[in-house]
């Protein structure tokens, strides 16, 4: 059986946010693998998640082409123009399909790119990568200093996750600062960010069947009055399935911003060969 029938997600970080020509250049890119785009003109981002091995190559190539990092500036750290491309199993993709595909891409584009690659997963962590890259740790794959316009891409293999922001009513940086570093555990990872006026606690949520959106949003409201919630990306129908509906609209949340509902969009799509599941770039 071929990578992507297995059922593996990626989901593409791309350092552009703001300008929808290029966003429709790399989401376009992607073709029928595309199952949703975020985008965020502060943070100067956008998540594309797609489905299989060869979307990634393609939506890489695409932002390489059109991105560069020199003129870049937004509030989310970034290494390179594609910034992050994690590879995620979906049932029945086991975590080892995920890792050989993403060392596949980290070869592909080492070579054919020419874009230094470092890999995270069960090696080190994402953040772990943030911080020593360049520094103590070299490249895993690639050329052994940062590409001139595309800087450097972090390639991982890992579990679903859900990314999650709450809004803080007051802009006040230092309190979301404070309660990022309050509710960062195990299973949670959090940044303090102020987002053009107003300030967010950014959230990785690295075990959502633990501590889901809910939960999340729960421990931030319990620090500070809460203006609302963003969810990037898609959520795994499970950890929707697990919150009462109708906390769905406070938390952002909704059935159709699950994998699988997407997943399911994709496979009627196909059959009736349609365009592409998902939202184009906003």
């Amino acid at each position: 059986m071929g990578q992507d029938a297995l059922v593996l997600e990626c989901v593409v970080n791309v350092s552009e946010g703001r300008r929808e020509d290029r966003l429709g250049v790399i989401a376009t890119a992607a073709g029928a693998d595309l199952l949703d785009v975020h985008r965020d003109g502060d943070h100067h981002r956008a998540v594309l998640t797609v489905v299989g091995t060869e979307a990634p190559r393609r939506v890489a190539t695409a932002a390489v082409a059109e991105l560069d990092l020199r003129a870049h500036d937004g509030v989310h750290p970034r290494l390179g123009v594609v910034d992050v491309v994690p590879f995620v199993p979906l049932e029945p993709a086991t975590m080892a399909d995920a890792v050989a595909a993403r060392d596949a891409f980290a070869g592909w584009a080492g070579s054919e790119l020419g874009v230094p690659c470092f890999l995270y997963g069960e090696e080190r962590s994402l953040p772990q990568v943030r911080k020593e890259a360049w520094r103590t740790l070299a490249p895993d794959t690639g050329p052994r200093e940062p590409h001139p316009t595309a800087g450097a891409m972090c390639v991982g293999a890992r579990p679903p996750l859900v990314a999650y922001n709450v809004w803080l009513v007051e802009p006040d940086l230092a309190l979301a600062r404070r309660i990022a570093s309050t509710v960062r555990g195990p299973h949670l990872r959090a940044l303090g960010l102020a987002v053009g006026r107003r300030v967010q606690v950014s959230m990785n949520l690295i075990a959502p069947g633990m501590l889901g959106p809910a939960a999340a949003y729960d421990l931030v409201a319990a620090q500070a009055p809460v203006a609302g919630a963003e969810l990037v990306g898609l959520v795994p129908q499970d950890v929707l399935l697990a919150i009462a509906p109708e906390r769905w609209d406070e938390l952002d949340l909704a059935p159709d911003r699950t994998i699988e509902a997407r997943l399911a969009q994709r496979s009627v799509g196909a059959r009736a060969d349609g365009p592409p599941a998902g939202p184009p770039p906003a």
